[in-house]
């Protein structure tokens, strides 16, 4: 047991050492980590992952999609939903679809339910892979809350593709009315349930005396009561995660305090960036393990099928994300869209910003080894091995070509956004302007008569000031971080010769390094957009 537990600390210090040299390169860091894991499945150290493939989903999927929708902006999903969601439905069923005839054609012994089956696991990319790789470039914000977007929805779309294959290999059965039906009930099941759960958790957050530690903890709690929930009244779990999340993220601002929205921040993005980073390296570490267990099919022709379902997924992307601009073109003459005239460029870098991950690989090791009557599941090890191929070449392929791609094309951003910089000074100077209104005009009387409301006025009317004398005089932004560092780290040496003080209570001492740490970040986060 001792044995273990260090094996697995040695893989996650391994993993943070793959993201750092990543970020030294500029490269993706799941691409580093997949190689990295392939490198590292020739050494015995490391630990033999086994996961039980009924709990794989429900281990790693509803954090990861919870934390997505947590953080997707509403506004830019709304804005481009008819993107979003043909994207996400549509193209997964094309995709789908393509993907099952081909194998069907290619593979000796696979049937049309194998093959959807496949293509359910393989048609969703993956959105961590691609916002990673967008860090490093300049695209236009639109194409980031496109694949987001899709991310989101696409997962459940693929994931229900995939039950109802799985059902049908198991079972030899398919109706195609009664698959429809259920798959729309499937759909509304799940968000009717995710919305229920997200307005208990609302309830409860805002009505009863939690604490930040119980906020954390109950956030951390809610993807997985969302999709146990959805699953077993037989509705989409992922959607009920997704639109739960959603539905609490707006109304975040109610019913969280302010420390447990900082905590609630840290918590999660350190577990994201754990289970992401546990996903990537496992799909390196298992390819040979996979390789082993194909039986009488060679590595030779597995391969072979790998690459040749790779091309046919990277293909009909590019054509279905063209092939979208082109319809909007045409169906904007009679609806309303938020872009009429999409072009060739965006379409085409979303089209290769198809990079297969998490879900994909979550998927494929969820198929169960045994059906229901004891018979082996068949060609599992197969679907297993292209699974992991596609998701390794469409990450190296597509993953490292996709800012010279960007860089190509040299889309401009048709939004025409105001540089973030001015965005940032408009809202502090309206957030200044409408303070120093709100105190005049509903609280003329106390600032009459107390003396620290005076002076918080003043100090507004001073922020005003220096506000608006930046936007003439420019200001050596290097030189003022500089200093302003150097005066926090001064700030506290100051608290560590006040703790020596033996009447000084150390949680006060402690609160006030809590405070000095959010204001170098906020004085961080500030310059970074300057």
């Amino acid at each position: 047991m001792l044995t273990n537990v260090i094996e697995y600390i040695i893989l996650i210090l391994i993993i943070i050492s793959l993201v750092m040299l990543a970020q030294k390169l500029k490269i993706a860091y799941p691409i580093v980590l997949v190689i990295g894991g392939l490198i590292l499945s020739r050494f015995n150290f490391l630990p033999s992952i086994q996961i039980n493939p009924e709990l794989i989903l429900l281990i790693i999927l509803p954090p990861l999609l919870y934390e997505a929708a947590w953080y997707t902006s509403w506004k830019e999903f709304w804005r481009w939903r008819r993107v979003i969601f043909s994207f996400a439905f549509l193209i997964v069923i094309v995709t789908s679809t393509v993907v099952a005839v081909v194998s069907y054609a290619l593979i000796p012994g696979f049937s049309l339910a194998l093959g959807c089956l496949l293509g359910g696991i393989v048609s969703p990319p993956d959105a961590v892979s691609a916002t990673t790789i967008l860090k490093y470039v300049k695209v236009p914000k639109r194409l980031s809350a496109i694949l987001e977007g899709e991310s989101l929805m696409n997962d459940a779309s693929s994931l229900i593709v995939f039950g109802f294959a799985k059902v049908a290999v198991m079972t030899g059965v398919f109706v195609f009315h009664e698959a429809a039906v259920s798959f729309v009930v499937v759909i509304v099941m799940g968000v009717g349930i995710g919305l229920l759960v997200g307005l208990v958790y609302y309830v409860v957050h805002r009505w009863l005396p939690t604490s930040t530690e119980m906020d954390v903890v109950l956030t951390l709690t809610a993807p997985y009561v969302m999709y146990i929930a959805a699953e077993s009244f037989h509705g989409s779990g992922v959607l009920a995660v997704v639109s739960g999340g959603l539905f609490l993220s707006a109304r975040s601002q109610r019913f969280l305090t302010y420390r447990s929205r900082l905590q609630g921040a840290n918590v999660w993005s350190t577990l994201g960036f754990l289970l992401n980073g546990l996903v990537f390296m496992l799909i390196g570490l298992e390819l040979p393990v996979i390789i082993k267990e194909l039986g009488t099919v060679s590595v030779a022709a597995a391969i072979k099928y790998g690459l040749i379902i790779t091309a046919t997924l990277i293909i009909t992307r590019l054509l279905s994300t063209l092939g979208a601009s082109a319809f909007t073109v045409f169906a904007s003459r009679y609806i309303t869209t938020a872009d009429n005239r999409p072009g060739w460029k965006g379409p085409l870098i979303i089209g290769w910003a198809g990079m297969r991950g998490v879900v994909s690989l979550a998927a494929a090791l969820s198929i169960p080894v045994y059906m229901d009557n004891g018979a082996l599941f068949p060609q599992r090890n197969l679907v297993l091995f292209i699974t992991f191929t596609v998701i390794l070449m469409t990450l190296v392929v597509q993953g490292l070509t996709l800012p010279l791609l960007i860089r190509w094309v040299k889309m401009e951003d048709p939004d025409k956004h105001l540089p973030r910089a001015e965005q940032e000074r408009n809202i502090r100077e309206a957030l200044i302007q409408e303070s120093i209104h709100f105190l005049d005009t509903y609280h003329a009387k106390e600032l009459a008569d107390n003396a620290a409301l005076r002076q918080l006025r003043e100090d507004l009317e001073h922020r005003k000031s220096v506000s608006m004398h930046n936007q003439t005089e420019p200001v050596d932004h290097k030189v003022y971080k500089k200093v302003y560092l150097k005066m926090l780290a001064h700030q506290r040496k100051v608290l560590h010769e006040l703790n020596k003080n033996p009447h000084t209570e150390y949680e006060l001492i402690r609160k006030y390094h809590e405070l000095i740490d959010i204001e170098e970040e906020i004085l961080i986060m500030k310059l970074e957009q300057l």
